[in-house]
Parts: C-alpha cells; structure tokens; sequence
C-alpha cells in the first residue's frame, strides 16, 4: 500500500511537470534582466586576488550550496563491507572482466546493500574509470546476461505492458545506447555504475528512506534532499574504489546525465577525490543558470520533485533574483579539476544557453589557479565542442546521452587525465 501511494505522488509530479513544460518561457527576449554573483567577490564585497584567497572563497561559497541549495550531509563514519557477487573473466566477448559487488554500508545497526556494476578492459594494471548512476537498474545497462535486476522500489519499469515498481527482465539492455560500454572499454577506461534508487528512492517521503534511513535525522530547512544523498553515494563507492587495485582511483570520471548530472557536479563539488566531473543535459539545479528564468525553473523542480532539494530552496521559489548564488559558481568550486558540460539543441527545457553561459562566467576562477580556463564567450554552433579546462558542446537531438556525447568525453578523458 505505501508504495502505491509514491506511486501515485510520483505520477502526479510528471503530470505537473508535463503541464508546465508548455507553460515555460523560452523566448530570450523574454528573459528578465538579472546580476549573476561573482565568484571572485567574498560574501563581505572584497576580492579574490589569490589561490588563498579563493580557497576560503570555495569553503564560503560551498556552505552557501550546502545551506541554501542542496542540503547538508552528514559525516560518514560508518563501515563500507564489500562482496563478490558475480564475475566473468571473458565479458563483453573477451573484451572486459566484469564484476558484480555488493557494498553494505553499516552505521551502528542500520544497514543498507547497493550493487555495483564493474567492467574494467581486460589488460593489466589499474585504469581510469567512469562512475555513474543508471536509472533502469545494472541490466539496463548492457544485455549480457547474469547481471542482477535489483530490487529496491524502481520509479518505471514495465512487465507484460503494466507499469510497476520492481525492475524486471523486460528492462535488460534497455539502457545500452546511452552507456556505450564497448566503446569505453576500446579507449581503455573502465566503467562502475549502480542504480540510483538503491542509494535512495526517487520519491518524496520526507527525507527518510535509501540512506537517509542510516541516520536518526529530523528533517530541518537545510536536511539533505535526495541530490546531495545521490551524489554522497558517490562518495561511497569511492571510497571502495581506493581499496581496489585494478581500479585507478586517482582518475575516477563523475558522470550523470539529467537529474544525475545535478548529481554528478554536486558530488564533484563536495569531493574533490572525483578527478573530473561531466554533466549531460542537467539543466535547472545543475549547470544552467537559474536566474535566467528559462525552460524549467527553481519553482517548478522544487514542486514537481520536493524532495530533491533541500526546503531551504524553496525560498527562491519564482524568486530567483533572491538566489545568493547560481550554477557557475557550482562549476567554478570544482576548480582546478576539468569538468565538461553538454546540452542538446531540442532540449530547451534544460535551457542549453544557461548551461554555456555557467561555463563562461566559471572561467575566471580556472583562470586565477592556473588553467586555461573557459576558451569562448559566444555560443558556438551545434556539434562544434569548446575545450579548455571547462568543456561545452551542444549537439543535435534531445535529452539523452548518445554516442557523440560519450566520443566527446573520452577525448576530454584522454586531454586531462591520460599522460597525468
């Protein structure tokens, strides 16, 4: 009976936001005229002027986020106990070694089980990875067989037509366009992936379930939503990460496409363990500008997905000028470390410009600690990726991760972590 009650709650918010999304403005002219904070100024109105200077600056901006945006985590000071569940020696025809591993993490007498998805090049010595969440489940994301279908409450999946809430062999492979294993593996990387809704369901019951539930927490104005839990699981999986060998853990790529790209940049942001951080088509709460007032907006996430946020967001609710901070300068405190960002030319709900012009405005910062920064200030044309230490590119299509998007990333990949 509960979970046909999120059902219904998670129903209704797709119901809401499919309603606005033809209520949403996105006519530049339109757009209100707004002052984007300077990263480079302090809280108190003094500048920037050094690499000491911005790292008090980083910490000051970071609790902004954390208070006003994304929530406060808790410290971990739990345990992480890793398990073996499956392998292969010989997947992907050959071409990979696959592992299934079951982390449970353990704080005092709670517990929580989430399974990770391994593939690693089957070559000698430890490699970079990319780390991410799928949201079909581990056997969404290739159509080998033997790799579990969770079990934890799935926000849509389908048997036999009927929609439910468990994953299901229907879902095998569904996802494999958007992970485009083969193709990491031929570039030497390996992939660590996990379902979303093991570290904490997708739906709003007041900041209590998936690893909110490790904690004897009341939910207060700045309790972390289910973004910052998201991007905390991240964390986790890194720590596990450094214990094992064959994994690179000094080159470990966040990456997260829609509400997991919110993720991927927060958890880039919030631990700088991650060496590189991408964002696929993230939008509002990601990396697009919320003072822009464009495609979705902070009214319309904080309604459509309360639990998301923290409640402190609410405040900005079609407040937006109100905002003490915006997404570049959730860009520029993943600094010096590279982080990409890509749109899609029909996904204007996730306000693609908003995205560039984050990239644009965080470039000072890269700039200051030594890098190259942020190499243009007009957005450039479909196809035609911008690479500096910040990266763009907006591509043909609509919200999704295609084979483009993964080849733009890999080249990244290879420009910043290969010869590092």
């Amino acid at each position: 009976m509960k979970k046909f009650f999120f059902t219904i709650l998670f129903l209704q918010s797709f119901v809401f936001l499919y309603s606005q999304q033809n209520k949403a403005n996105y006519d530049e002219s339109k757009i209100p005229a707004y002052n984007l904070p300077d990263p480079l100024i302090f809280n108190n109105g003094s500048r920037v002027t050094s690499k000491e200077d911005w790292i008090k600056r980083r910490n000051e901006l970071y609790k902004t986020f954390e208070n006003e945006v994304y929530g406060i985590a808790p410290q971990w000071k739990g345990k992480i106990i890793p398990t073996e569940i499956s392998s292969d020696l010989q997947a992907m025809n050959g071409k990979a070694i696959r592992k299934e591993i079951n982390l449970k993490l353990k704080n005092g007498n709670k517990e929580l089980n989430v399974t990770l998805l391994v593939y690693l090049p089957n070559s000698a010595g430890p490699v970079p990875v990319f780390l991410g969440y799928n949201f079909g489940g581990n056997h969404s994301v290739t159509d080998e067989p033997g790799i579990s279908i969770p079990t934890s409450w799935m926000r849509n999946d389908e048997e036999d037509g009927v929609s439910q809430n468990k994953g299901s062999e229907k879902g095998r492979g569904k996802s494999v366009s958007q992970w485009q294993v083969s193709e990491l593996l031929s570039r030497g990387y390996g992939l660590v992936t996990l379902y979303y809704g093991d570290i904490d369901p997708d739906f709003d019951d007041g900041f209590t379930n998936g690893v909110h539930g490790l904690y004897d927490q009341k939910p207060d104005q700045t309790s972390w939503g289910s973004v910052a839990a998201w991007a905390w699981g991240l964390s986790r999986v890194m720590d596990w990460m450094e214990t094992y060998p064959s994994i690179d853990s000094k080159k470990v790529i966040v990456i997260g496409h829609s509400r997991l790209g919110k993720t991927a940049l927060w958890a880039g942001a919030s631990d700088t363990r991650f060496a590189m951080v991408i964002s696929n088509n993230s939008g509002c709460g990601g990396a697009a500008l919320s003072k822009r007032i464009y495609g979705e907006t902070v009214g319309i996430i904080n309604t459509a997905f309360p639990h998301w946020f923290c409640n402190n967001f609410n405040k900005y609710n079609e407040k937006e000028a109100a905002l003490p901070v915006d997404q570049h300068e959730l860009l520029a405190i993943i600094a010096p470390r590279p982080v990409y960002v890509a749109s899609a030319e029909d996904d204007q709900w996730a306000d693609p410009k908003g995205e560039f012009l984050a990239c644009v405005n965080a470039s000072p910062v890269y700039v200051l600690l030594g890098c190259k920064g942020f190499p243009a200030d007009k957005m450039p044309p479909v196809n035609s990726p911008v690479i500096g230490a910040i990266g763009y590119h907006i591509r043909t299509g609509g919200h999704d991760v295609k084979l483009y998007d993964w080849q733009q990333y890999l080249e990244f990949a290879d420009s910043h972590l290969k010869n590092r």
